[in-house]
């Protein structure tokens, strides 16, 4: 049964309630006024450009001390630590240091988590790398196709073993937040491969490839994947949550070349696209203002949301309860079940 919202999960998928919250409703915005990020360390994914750029900006507007980049090139991402230095107090200026990370790779994880063991603090962490690929590709080191390698494998291990890192660096009273980047589109997936008897099969089936909708069940699967850890890992441990920015200008689409999609991509974006930093608020607000009542939440333009509608049916809950299972028995090499119930105790 669905949790009591001001819309129902069906409305909110809705294509006319998405043509409104992309022409009537924004984020909010936050300043220092609100709140004082002095002395909090943050790690942000895929930050280098686009949403995560724009959201390490709005980070060290409100006084963020140091900040991670975490990004595939470090070269990228040494530019952009330049762009985000740019400007500021010389007297005042943040730490900010270009970590790699590459979410296909499970040993660029582990390496990546392993780092995060030095920090002194780390306060905020925003899951926002992602994916999409106009054909299929098998990642070559786990065979798993490559969207949903990286915006669901790869983000579901890098969100469990950063877990008992947060909480180590944080207390029960005042715990670390953990936000993982959501989208609208996680209503509209078709999931062609539910029926299968493993879902990481059908997920890995060149003949049930879509580039599109492989995007979208990514998401799907995220949302599911937040119900069933949200059961295991109290918000004592980090509040974690997964706001929607909304339809973005970006080049997250870059992978299509062909003249009429690119047109297309960028007519819809024109119309419809919010500029990326008014999209980059919502992450800001999900990691910096939203509580322990977001805890398990996807959120709106500052508000608890409903997710897509089949996580709220029976087969959304069996869907839920398979996905956490293939899940864990993927990520048996790094002992995952283990880790969750040692932060569930």
């Amino acid at each position: 049964m669905a949790p009591q919202f001001d819309i129902t999960p069906e409305k909110r998928a809705s294509q006319l309630a998405f043509i409104q919250r992309q022409l009537f409703r924004v984020p909010p915005t936050w300043t220092k006024k609100d709140v004082d990020l002095r002395g909090k360390t943050a790690i942000i994914t895929g930050s280098n450009t686009g949403l995560g750029f724009e959201c390490a900006g709005q980070l060290l507007d409100l006084g963020l001390s140091k900040l991670i980049l975490a990004v595939r090139s470090e070269a990228k991402g040494e530019e952009a630590k330049k762009l985000l230095l740019a400007g500021r107090d010389p007297k005042k200026l943040p730490v900010i240091q270009v970590w790699k990370l590459d979410l296909s790779s499970y040993d660029s994880i582990m390496a990546f988590v392993e780092r995060t063991k030095t920090l002194e603090r780390l306060d905020i962490t925003i899951n926002n790398a992602g994916l999409m690929k106009k054909t299929f590709q098998k990642n070559p080191s786990t065979g798993h196709e490559e969207i949903f390698q990286v915006n669901y494998l790869g983000q579901s291990l890098f969100t469990l073993l950063l877990l008992p890192v947060i909480k180590e660096k944080n207390s029960p009273e005042q715990p670390g937040h953990l936000v993982l980047v959501s989208s609208d589109t996680a209503a509209w997936a078709a999931f062609k491969g539910n029926k299968s008897d493993l879902l990481f099969e059908g997920l890995d089936n060149p003949q049930l490839f879509n580039s599109r909708d492989q995007y979208s069940t990514s998401k799907l699967l995220g949302q599911l994947f937040l119900t069933e850890l949200v059961k295991r890992v109290p918000s004592s441990v980090a509040i974690i949550n997964a706001p929607n920015p909304g339809l973005c200008k970006s080049n997250l689409g870059r992978d299509y070349d062909s003249a009429f999609e690119r047109a297309f991509l960028f007519m819809f974006q024109l119309l419809l696209g919010r500029d990326g930093s008014v999209g980059a608020r919502a992450f800001t607000d999900a990691a910096v203002k939203q509580g322990t009542e977001s805890h398990g939440q996807y959120l709106e333009d500052g508000k608890v949301q409903p997710m897509a509608p089949i996580v709220y049916e029976i087969e959304g809950e069996r869907l839920a309860q398979k996905l956490w299972e293939e899940t864990m028995n993927e990520f048996a090499f790094a002992k995952a079940a283990d880790v969750v119930h040692s932060l569930s105790r």
